[in-house]
């Protein structure tokens, strides 16, 4: 699944759509069109991420501005990925950051993050990591995983703020218990260098495992590094030639050459 189609998926969760609604149930579409043609800005804003699911941009763009501009937050921050992604629209930063922005100050997370996505990357508006983490900090708070993580590593790298191990390691950890694959790896690497935390290998290993087993190449190496070493599990070199192996086939040259190492060598 594209990145695109994530973003959308997470549009119609956050106005809570269920399926029939766009896929079957006509006499109920044929409803939320007459509201939204009414002046019902909720149901303006529904009927856009309807729209966005059947991959009509045009009349989804259309809806989703009526919301926006009523200071609906939903469609604030959808037609802001419109223009983002330049999908049914000239792609257009300036455009996308103006309607993340009314959307973040309203306290959407999710256009939150995006803010401080384009202020990392300087998209639409002058590069600032001050300002990237002043809006990662505020989706972070509400949970957004994307944002713990990319928090996590503003501080593990010092930008935009002091660098600080410690915070890195903590808001690795929260994205991680919500299941983010990245920020496992990361939490796993924190442990493994004792940065942040004291060094523990076993702790790395469960976390680079964890990781692994949602397909970060990264961490299917790590993990095959620690069973070929014996560090936080027993050695073991057929379960490390699997990891490398499964590294490798998602394109990480370290795990084809530690797997080819192994192979040569009998296991």
């Amino acid at each position: 699944m594209n990145t695109w189609v994530k973003r959308m998926m997470v549009a119609l969760l956050a106005v809570g759509i269920g399926q029939a609604t766009w896929a079957e149930d006509v006499s109920d579409l044929d409803e939320l069109i007459q509201k939204a043609k009414q002046g019902s800005v909720p149901a303006q804003s529904s009927l856009g991420a309807i729209y966005l699911f059947r991959e009509d941009y045009a009349s989804a763009t259309y809806w989703l501005r009526k919301a926006a501009e009523q200071g609906q937050q939903t469609a604030q921050k959808n037609l802001g990925l419109l223009y983002y992604d330049g999908v049914g629209v000239n792609q257009d930063y300036e455009e996308a950051l103006k309607w993340f922005s009314k959307s973040a100050e309203q306290g959407y997370a999710v256009a939150q993050y995006m803010l401080g996505v384009m202020y990392a990357q300087g998209q639409g508006v002058r590069q600032d990591d001050t300002q990237a983490v002043q809006w990662y900090r505020k989706a972070a708070e509400q949970g957004s995983a994307e944002a713990q993580l990319n928090l996590g590593v503003m501080y593990a790298g010092g930008q935009g703020v002091r660098q600080d191990y410690a915070q890195a390691e903590q808001w690795f950890r929260k994205a991680a218990e919500q299941g983010h694959a990245k920020a496992q790896y990361n939490l796993g690497g924190m442990y493994a260098n004792g940065k942040g935390v004291l060094q523990n290998l076993v702790q790395a290993e469960q976390w680079y495992r964890k990781a692994a087993e949602q397909g970060i190449a990264e961490a299917q190496y790590n993990l095959g590094v620690m069973y070929d070493n014996g560090q936080g599990v027993r050695q073991n070199y057929k379960i490390a030639k699997e990891w490398f192996g499964k590294a490798c086939d998602n394109g990480l040259q370290l795990g084809c050459d530690a797997y080819r190492k192994l192979n040569q060598k009998g296991y």
